[in-house]
């Protein structure tokens, strides 16, 4: 108040001087505050307990503590006393809203820490710890009290009914949580969704979540998450949930085989139906109305204990359930003779074959070209003698050509009719017959050459080489040499 009034007063003489007892007087209660040692913040759950501690540093011994009492004043509230301490005359809990829930830790005065248990979410709030002292007045300090409460998270799937509307399928609430929590949806089938949120009297925050698409059939069965996150959880809540959409029967008929023969006793049927909620009847019928004699029903499988023209017919089968009904038709034809089952050819596998055949063998070929060139690179040059030179010209021109034999090669004459093989591997060559022989050597004998007409020179033929008739084609040789 001191303060207030120097502020306002107007100018004169004395001004200065009250201007300097206010910055006394504020630096004053700066330095006494610091005297009460408190946690400037605390964070605390519903039904678990919390210790507001305080402590009163020493000023000096001119400092006197009479009285320390906690101050609550609520987020929206007045002030009021929870605890007071005196050294005489002891505790005393004023507020009947902390009775019997509040504690001093130590009944000492400097040290009047006090515990709260059963929090409330009401408890929310500032609690000062506040000394009476003597000469300086009250010291305080302050603790902001937040409370916390984890959310009763929980989910479930819709039942809803297959249309063209978008209607909520799933729900998801995280409900009396102190923050408000965040809902998120995780799905692959292309919905979306909307959150509302409300507050409790008590601080706490109600999240609701719903997810909405429009309904199929296809849909039913289909998963969606429900993810929830909020401070107080150590890691995200989540819960699967499935789609439960109902929706009207669709009907097949199976089993036939096209091979109802007259006298077959295993033909069996069998009515499929797609339904939710499950199909409450399954019907059979005939196209006159009433099943044949030879025909056993029981649930959705049709029986005929032996195949007749009674059978030579079209059944319905019809499904209904609370959504509806559904029906399918399936007409069977009765043959005389039992049809064997033909098989169907095996198309990839014989594709396979013969792609398989056909890389075998161009390997092989690969493989056999291979060796071929190996061959023809390592073998060297040919070992042939190469063919004679044509012979021109006319008969008295060969005659009289000397003829040039090969060094120390020796030549044999040959009888008439003996055959000679070239030593090049040629074909072999015969003397030609008589009257060819005559024209060309003017009608004497043919002659080979000199040294063959001439005769031997006395070498005994176990001195010669091998025979020419003897030399493998494509061989060349040559001849042991002649001692003359």
């Amino acid at each position: 108040m001191a303060i207030g009034y120097a502020a306002r007063w107007p100018g004169s003489p004395g001004k200065n001087a009250w201007m300097v007892a206010a910055v006394i007087i504020l630096t004053a209660q700066g330095v006494v505050a610091q005297k009460v040692r408190v946690e400037e913040e605390l964070e605390a759950y519903p039904t678990e307990s919390v210790d507001l501690r305080c402590e009163f540093v020493d000023g000096g011994s001119l400092t006197k503590l009479t009285q320390v009492s906690w101050i609550w004043e609520p987020v929206d509230g007045q002030r009021d006393n929870i605890a007071v301490f005196h050294p005489l005359y002891g505790q005393s809990f004023p507020n009947m809203a902390f009775k019997d829930r509040v504690i001093f830790l130590h009944k000492e005065l400097k040290i009047p820490s006090i515990r709260i248990n059963n929090l409330r979410m009401s408890d929310a709030g500032r609690y000062t710890c506040e000394y009476a002292t003597y000469p300086s007045g009250n010291e305080q300090g302050t603790t902001t009290l937040t409370m916390l409460a984890k959310p009763k998270n929980s989910a479930r799937a819709v039942t809803v009914q297959a249309g063209s509307r978008s209607v909520a399928v799933a729900r998801c609430e995280a409900a009396d949580g102190k923050p408000a929590a965040t809902i998120q949806w995780l799905s692959s089938v292309g919905g979306n969704h909307s959150t509302t949120v409300s507050n409790g009297s008590d601080g706490t925050v109600t999240v609701r979540s719903e997810y909405r698409l429009v309904p199929t059939a296809a849909d039913n069965g289909r998963e969606v998450i429900c993810r929830v996150e909020q401070r107080t959880q150590d890691r995200p809540w989540t819960e699967v949930l499935r789609l439960s959409v109902e929706y009207p029967p669709t009907v097949t008929i199976e089993g036939y085989d096209n091979n109802w023969y007259v006298g077959r006793s295993d033909a069996v049927l069998f009515c499929q139906a797609k339904a939710n909620p499950e199909p409450t009847t399954i019907t059979w019928t005939t196209a006159s109305g009433s099943l044949p004699d030879t025909v056993v029903v029981e649930d959705n499988k049709l029986m005929v204990r032996k195949v007749d023209d009674a059978v030579n017919t079209t059944f319905t089968c019809e499904v209904k359930n609370k959504h509806g009904a559904s029906r399918q038709t399936l007409t069977t034809f009765v043959i005389e003779e039992k049809r064997e089952p033909v098989e169907e050819p095996q198309t990839g596998a014989v594709v396979g074959g013969i792609l398989g055949t056909l890389i075998l063998v161009g390997a092989v070929v690969a493989i056999i070209f291979l060796i071929r060139k190996y061959q023809q690179n390592t073998e060297g040059p040919p070992k042939h003698k190469p063919p004679p030179p044509v012979k021109a010209g006319s008969s008295t021109e060969m005659l009289n050509k000397p003829s040039e034999p090969p060094t120390a090669t020796e030549t044999v004459p040959l009888s008439p009719g003996e055959v000679y093989y070239e030593p090049t591997g040629g074909e072999p060559v015969t003397i030609l017959d008589e009257d060819a022989n005559e024209a060309l050597n003017g009608g004497a004998p043919p002659v080979l050459n000199k040294d063959a007409a001439d005769g031997h020179h006395g070498n005994d033929s176990s001195n010669h080489g091998p025979s020419s008739a003897n030399i493998p084609r494509g061989e060349s040789f040559v001849s042991t040499p002649m001692y003359v």
